[in-house]
């Protein structure tokens, strides 16, 4: 039976009044500014479309209120709107029975919808669009009753049944995390490097200034001649491909016969605050090539980049290429972009202002925090990784689980200054690294189509970092046979699927060519892991 909560009808009341200044001052603050700086005006469609959205939303805020005395009594009334489907923030069974906080929740939603409904409707450029619709949904989002103390039901209810024990916890909760500098997302105290993730038998075989080079010990009797190195994101620690064993993608690669090479990417301290995206290279991709040929004596080795570290694996290949060295088989990437012309919503982040801001700053010299990065990803999936953790930390006093995909993810790399400033004005801003012999790394120009090898170009359906339609524009600009597989998922766990979990599934097969959405309409459809 749901908890009833005596909730006063002016608290009701004064709930509607703040969605409404919510939706004026968002009216007032891009409607009027968008005017002044001389933008389009917007065609009849446009605001035909506003309007009726307008009218739609009080229309249903009307059916709401007019609803109030019928649930009051116990009387069942038909909701005006809806969760979307996957919204875990009003799963409590109060948010549906009580119709105080069924007004609240459906109140909120209708305010969401219309704000979204606005940015929409606004004449303005795409990347305009994007940025209003990205800023204002962060907005929304924060504005959630489930956020609040006051409004959420399960908080509430929490507070009487622990006589205020959780919210003396939460305080407590909160300190710890501003003495961190971040949201606590899982029980880090569960997990240990060497002793519970990263346990897969390995030494260190070469390091420098950048990396080290791990070696894997062999899992099977007989060997492949050619070893597989793998270069993991720079922008977090080595281990996301080893984890546990049981969804471990390098123990995985040694029982199939590999014999495995993986970088760990140095945390960047102040003093090697001039590391350049050559050096990456060089330093980084290139000589774990070298390095790896000349222990297991192969005349070539198969290669394989995730994220970032799939761009550093690309370019790394082209300045070979260039050099006429071919010490690479194969290219993998797992959910890397080599065309950034659309990079979903990490763009909302990317402009000139704001890329000078950081050359100026740190383009010749110093550290780009690993934290601050951090946060911008948690800040795509704001109702996943960021919210959920405020509720339950501070407002429930609840300690996070154990989860180790989560204990890496918080387990934060710093980038050098010059290498970050770089990285961000030629691939993110000019999109540079797409067109042939426009830029020179460690001296010498580079073209993606010299890399004619064979390639097997990974994206994931979901994913929020690299958005599976631009993973796929890699085929076209590399040479060589390239095949195409789309994962479900997101961006780890897209990636790190193992067979023996019987989870999700992939697509292959389609016609190249044609574009992302004509090979997804043209593939084949997979049960289980792409592994």
């Amino acid at each position: 039976m749901a908890t009833k909560f005596n909730i006063p009808y002016e608290f009701i009341q004064g709930f509607l009044q703040s969605g409404q200044k919510l939706w004026e001052s968002f009216s007032k603050a891009h409607g009027p500014k968008l005017d002044s700086e001389a933008l389009p005006k917007p065609p009849s469609s446009d605001s035909e479309a506003l309007a009726q959205a307008s009218m739609r939303y009080y229309q249903q805020q009307i059916a709401l209120w007019m609803g109030i005395p019928a649930r009051g009594t116990g009387q069942a009334a038909e909701p005006v709107i809806e969760p979307e489907k996957g919204d875990r923030r009003f799963s409590a069974a109060e948010w549906r029975d009580n119709p105080y906080f069924d007004f609240l929740k459906q109140s909120y939603l209708l305010n969401a919808r219309l704000i979204g409904d606005a940015v929409r409707s606004i004449a303005v450029d795409d990347k305009t669009r994007q940025r209003l619709s990205f800023y204002s949904r962060q907005y929304v989002n924060l504005m959630s009753p489930s956020n609040f103390a006051a409004t959420n039901p399960d908080v509430l209810k929490l507070a009487l049944e622990t006589k205020g024990e959780s919210v003396k916890a939460g305080f407590k909760n909160l300190l710890a995390d501003m003495g961190k500098g971040r949201i606590s997302i899982t029980d880090e105290s569960a997990f240990e490097v060497g002793k519970n993730v990263a346990v897969s038998e390995g030494a260190v075989v070469f390091e420098n200034d950048l990396i080290q080079l791990i070696q894997y010990a062999p899992l099977t009797a007989k060997v492949a001649r050619r070893p597989l190195l793998i270069i993991p994101p720079c922008i977090n620690k080595f281990y996301i491909l080893d984890l546990q064993p049981e969804n471990s993608l390098v123990r995985y690669a040694g029982e199939q016969g590999n014999t495995v090479f993986l970088i760990s990417w140095r945390n960047i301290p102040p003093e090697l605050g001039h590391v350049t995206w050559d050096d990456y290279l060089s330093d980084g991709a290139m000589k774990a090539v070298e390095v790896a040929l000349e222990i297991s004596g192969a005349d070539k080795v198969n290669a394989v980049g995730w994220c970032v570290g799939g761009t550093i694996l690309a370019s790394a290949l082209a300045v070979m290429r260039s050099c006429g060295e071919d010490p690479v088989a194969s290219m993998t990437l797992f959910t890397a972009m080599l065309d950034f012309r659309d990079p979903g919503d990490l763009g909302v982040f990317i402009d000139e202002q704001g890329v000078s801001e950081r050359e100026q700053a740190i383009g010749k010299g110093g550290v780009y925090p690993g934290q601050e990065l951090a946060f911008v990803f948690q800040a795509l999936r704001a109702n996943d990784l960021i919210w959920p953790y405020v509720i339950s930390n501070y407002l429930e006093g609840k300690s996070p689980e154990a989860f180790d995909l989560l204990y890496w993810n918080a387990d934060t790399t710093n980038l050098p200054g010059p290498m970050y400033s770089w990285y961000l004005r030629n691939m993110y801003l000019e999109n540079n690294l797409r067109e042939p012999n426009k830029l020179s790394m460690c001296g010498v120009p580079v073209d993606l189509g010299r890399i004619d090898i064979s390639s097997y170009v990974l994206a994931t359906q979901e994913d929020h970092i690299v958005p599976w339609k631009s993973a796929y524009q890699s085929t076209g600009l590399v040479g060589g046979d390239s095949t195409f597989v789309l994962g479900a998922s997101g961006h780890i766990a897209g990636v790190v699927n193992p067979p023996s979990k019987h989870k999700r599934n992939y697509w292959i097969n389609g016609e190249m060519g044609e574009g992302p959405e004509h090979w997804l309409t043209t593939a084949q459809a997979v049960p289980g892991s792409w592994w």
